[in-house]
């Protein structure tokens, strides 16, 4: 039972980071969208691994060819300069996940440091890989400034505001949780 419930969760969550990716805001190189929320929420909800295992379900679907990223689908979405962005929301995941599970008493500001970190790794794996995609793939030689600025500064904002969004209901949410039994 426990197998089968695990199963309909990783699934759930990958399919609501697909669903995410689809409400976007438009700017430039690096839309806005709502994967973070669902990224951040499989962590803190499933745990490290399988938080983590949602995000590469939706990451393996999307690389066999279902158009489940915000730029369409298939293996040659590697080559997307924002495909960095999505190996962030596996470490993302799997970050929250750990945190919360080593934390004993899960406050607003814990939360919002677990998020925090997480969303490091995120724009981390997403800027490098911006980075090295235009210079080396894509053969546009683009400053470290510029992927700095397009993939983090003007991205930013929102997904602050998307942490503080998921710490507050995440702090509701997991006390249910676990009262119910669903998580530990």
């Amino acid at each position: 039972m426990k197998n089968t419930r695990n199963l309909i969760l990783v699934s759930m969550f990958a399919a609501l980071t697909a669903i995410g990716a689809f409400i976007k805001v438009p700017i430039p190189y690096v839309p806005f969208t709502l994967q973070y929320l669902f990224c951040a929420l499989a962590g803190l909800i499933l745990g490290s691994r399988l938080g983590a295992l949602s995000q590469i379900v939706y990451v393996a679907i999307g690389l066999c060819g279902v158009p489940v990223f915000t730029e369409g689908g298939g293996i040659s979405y590697i080559f997307k300069p924002t495909f960095g962005y999505l190996i962030g929301f596996i470490v993302a995941s799997y970050v929250i996940g750990k945190i919360r599970e080593k934390v004993v008493e899960l406050t607003f500001f814990k939360t919002i440091l677990t998020l925090l970190l997480g969303l490091f790794f995120i724009y981390l794996f997403g800027v490098i890989y911006l980075y090295i995609s235009f210079n080396l793939y894509l053969g546009k030689n683009i400053s470290f400034y510029f992927a700095f600025f397009y993939g983090f500064v003007l991205c930013i904002a929102g997904d602050l505001v998307l942490t503080v969004f998921v710490a507050y209901i995440s702090i509701k949410l997991l006390p249910v949780l676990r009262k119910s039994g669903y998580i530990a």
